[in-house]
């Protein structure tokens, strides 16, 4: 699979059509997007090519290679990958359990493209949880002293672990502006979508209490600027006056569950590109 980003020009899909045609691949799928300038947008040209190469020969060390003199003829980022290596993905989690559990589930029944080679948690509450699907639980205790040092413990799991995508599945800490920058474009937050409105504690409860018709959850990549981070996909349920907190929440949870879930799954499959401080989403 190769996906890429650069200055929009004429002639990049007949480019990559042509480089993959001639090292004897077949395109399976081919998506792009144009985010014009002239609709205040970025003038960035992105794309993502599912292709299949017929010829043994053609591995993926040789299919980059030759495509650098493409690459570097229009500026391009790119990524070349085989579409069946599964992403190593880090779970963070601390005293909500309903997104950890969910994509455990979804894990165990095949249903995300992503290997879980550990889960870690500044609590001990879910490590049985955790440990009933086979996963190690790291416990990893966080306090405004030792925050910097729980913070360089976690970096050594993402190396020593090779880990390709960190997902915080409310996990209640805020991450410092170094953490941010090391894992800038592999980490997912999910939030709920009263945010800025109904900040701090209990946001169900502030929620009720001014009568909210919708609520909702968005998955976002992290960034320093807290919950600011590039969208990658929103949901909403409709509530009624008769809803009490307790039924928001719980609404709230499984709105949040499904949210963070196609997030994942998307970034795993390669589907999701930055574009400043938005991201275009292939289907």
């Amino acid at each position: 699979m190769l996906t890429l980003a650069c200055e929009d020009r004429p002639g990049i899909v007949y480019a990559v059509a042509s480089f993959l045609i001639q090292h004897g691949c077949n395109i399976l799928q081919s998506e792009q997007y144009d985010a014009d300038a002239g609709d205040g947008s970025t003038g960035t040209f992105f794309m993502r090519v599912q292709f299949s190469a017929l010829d043994p020969m053609e591995t993926l060390e040789r299919l980059r290679a030759g495509f650098l003199a493409v690459a570097d003829s229009f500026r391009m980022q790119w990524r070349l990958v085989d579409a069946a290596t599964r992403c190593r993905t880090l779970i963070l989690v601390s005293k909500f359990g309903h997104c950890l559990n969910d994509l455990l589930f979804r894990h165990r029944i095949g249903a995300l493209g992503i290997d879980i080679p550990a889960v870690v948690s500044n609590h001990r509450d879910f490590q049985d949880l955790v440990e009933s699907h086979g996963i190690p639980f790291i416990y990893v205790p966080v306090t405004k002293e030792t925050k910097p040092e729980a913070e360089k413990q976690l970096l050594e799991i993402v190396d020593r672990e090779q880990i390709d995508l960190v997902v915080l599945a409310r996990y209640m800490q805020v991450l410092s502006p170094e953490l941010c920058q090391a894992l800038d474009g592999r980490a997912i937050n999910i939030h709920h979508s009263f945010l800025p409105s109904f900040k701090g504690a209990r946001p169900y409860q502030q929620a009720h209490a001014r009568g909210v018709k919708i609520i909702g959850a968005t998955a976002h990549y992290v960034t320093s600027d807290l919950d600011e981070g590039p969208i990658i996909e929103q949901d909403v349920e409709r509530v009624k006056h008769a809803t009490t907190a307790d039924q928001m929440a719980a609404a709230g949870r499984d709105v949040e569950c499904r949210v963070l879930a196609r997030a994942v799954t998307w970034h795993a499959e390669n589907r999701v590109m930055i574009n400043g401080n938005k991201t275009v989403v292939f289907g």
